[in-house]
């Protein structure tokens, strides 16, 4: 894979990576609200369903969406935490981690509500504990994957792409599946 250029904080002031922070945040809870429109379209009996050619279904995207957001705005931070089992059990992890690829519903294939309940949780959670980063924190530096900076401020910023990406992906299987665009 190609190296991406990135870019360096040093000649970002305090009050400059918070207002990054700060965008990263608000960008993610717009995307959420967004991601969550195309989510709740979409019948829970249907979560499961992968179109004729789709790699992909609407309950891994959710879960996948959980997971990272867990690893990006909550792991990579601060590292695991007392508690972090209860957002982000091991299964979860497993099963719709990175490199992790879509399975049919089987007998251990969560709900969709269980994967909805994540979701929430983690993404609480993540607005919570991130809007608290300080910018001495933000400018520790990370192992890929980040966005623009090879720090935690650059973990935080790649977040809402992240979800971007996959918003799209379940817009396109929403369509597979037959219903009309959103936008």
């Amino acid at each position: 894979m190609q190296d991406f250029e990135v870019g360096s904080v040093d000649h970002l002031t305090d009050a400059e990576i918070l207002a990054h922070r700060d965008a990263a945040i608000a960008q993610m809870r717009w995307l959420r609200q967004y991601t969550l429109q195309l989510i709740d379209s979409v019948p829970q009996q249907q979560w499961y369903e992968q179109p004729a050619g789709t790699p992909t279904h609407v309950a891994w995207q959710v879960g996948h969406l959980a997971v990272s957001q867990y690893g990006l705005m909550l792991f990579r931070q601060r590292g695991r935490a007392a508690g972090d089992l209860e957002i982000m059990p091991g299964w979860l992890r497993k099963r719709f981690g990175r490199g992790s690829s879509p399975m049919p519903c089987d007998g251990d294939a969560p709900a969709p509500a269980t994967l909805l309940e994540y979701l929430h949780r983690i993404h609480q959670q993540s607005l919570e504990e991130s809007s608290q980063l300080s910018a001495t924190t933000l400018r520790e530096p990370v192992d890929l994957p980040y966005a623009a900076f090879p720090n935690k401020l650059g973990a935080l910023l790649l977040c809402p792409i992240h979800e971007s990406i996959h918003a799209g992906q379940i817009g396109l299987v929403r369509r597979l599946l037959g219903y009309p665009p959103l936008r």
